[in-house]
């Protein structure tokens, strides 16, 4: 995913694409390939698998997770590429030869390399929003309920916006940021998270995305960035914008007869905060939004659907255990290999 991000990243920059090619050390045709995709929705998988065009096909992820432990280990003791060449042998049955292990180590670190831990600004640039997850009582049918408040705010401009989910996985994450990409009509450049909950996990100071949430930044050419454990400063726009939010939007609880109403509610009511006026600035909020849509990016000309895939053996009556969760697919099913496609509301 890293080396079609950077193509993507450096398209989105107006670089050219033979500059794009020379830089990343790619073919011109996987340049052209790569920023003319529009759409990097996940699919379903093949009912069969095909074989591999890579020797190293079905290791990729094997070497990425050992490298990216090596991360939180003393530097004495990493994998050097021969180390993960005899262990791919050893424990994976790997029969290919030693040099496109070294060569896809070798690359690896190159674009996992620091450039040091640093500061995050206080003054943001137009076209960057801070993320976040609060929690919330709502009222849908009749029944109380805990839901996780998402929240998107443009420190630039002090807009935000929020919408509720049951939970707090990449396929909620992904949904929500659609959302309110396609409610603004553009997608802003650089995405701030506080952690990396529901989209990755966090060892250290490095933060490893999981597919889904990858291929959503590969799909609208938007960047991420997470901020230093135990510095919620850092993103102070959005931590205030949940406070607010809940303050403001959901005192007393709000009524709704479906989830997806109430969230129809809460978007327009957060479009009325573009009339307001900016407290530092002394602007209006909307006059300011505007800079931060026009410093943002183009939407794809498709949406990103955010679901999740995982095959799964049923068992003897048909269920199948995907994150600690059962799901029952029916007797008829019992033992064969199924697909669960896993939305942020349907299964």
């Amino acid at each position: 995913m890293s080396v079609q991000e950077s193509i993507r990243k450096l398209d989105s920059q107006g670089v050219p694409g033979r500059e794009i090619a020379r830089l990343l050390d790619v073919s011109r045709a996987s340049v052209a390939k790569y920023s003319g995709r529009e759409d990097f929705s996940p699919a379903p998988p093949a009912p069969l698998a095909r074989p591999g065009g890579s020797v190293l096909a079905g290791f990729d992820d094997v070497i990425e997770g050992w490298l990216g432990e090596d991360e939180r280990r003393n530097r004495k003791q990493r994998h050097t590429a021969k180390r993960v060449f005899d262990r791919l042998v050893d424990e994976h049955g790997y029969t290919a030869t030693y040099s496109p292990v070294q060569r896809f180590v070798k690359k690896w670190r190159a674009l996992n390399r620091g450039a040091g831990e640093g500061f995050t600004e206080l003054v943001w640039p137009a076209g960057t929003v801070q993320v976040d997850f609060g929690q919330a009582e709502a009222i849908i049918a009749g029944i109380r309920q805990v839901l996780h408040i998402f929240v998107v705010t443009f420190p630039f401009s002090n807009m935000r916006f929020v919408q509720g989910y049951r939970g707090e996985t990449s396929e909620c994450v992904a949904h929500g940021l659609r959302t309110v990409f396609e409610h603004i009509g553009a997608v802003p450049r650089h995405m701030v998270f506080d952690n990396a909950t529901g989209i990755g996990n966090r060892v250290g100071t490095r933060v490893t995305e999981t597919k889904l949430f990858a291929a959503f930044k590969l799909h609208y050419r938007s960047e991420s960035r997470y901020c230093n454990p135990y510095s919620g400063h850092e993103k102070g726009s959005v931590e205030n914008a949940v406070g607010f939010l809940r303050r403001n939007f959901m005192v007393p609880e709000p009524e709704a007869a479906t989830l997806a109403g109430l969230n129809k509610v809460l978007m327009a009511r957060c479009d009325a905060l573009a009339g307001t006026t900016h407290y530092r600035k002394g602007l209006p909020v909307g006059e300011l939004f505007a800079q931060d849509v026009a410093a943002s990016l183009e939407l794809p000309g498709v949406g990103f659907e955010a679901v999740r895939y995982e095959s799964r053996k049923a068992d003897r009556v048909g269920n199948l255990l995907v994150d600690g969760n059962t799901y029952a697919a029916g007797p008829a099913f019992h033992g064969r290999m199924l697909t669960v496609g896993l939305g942020h509301d349907v299964v």
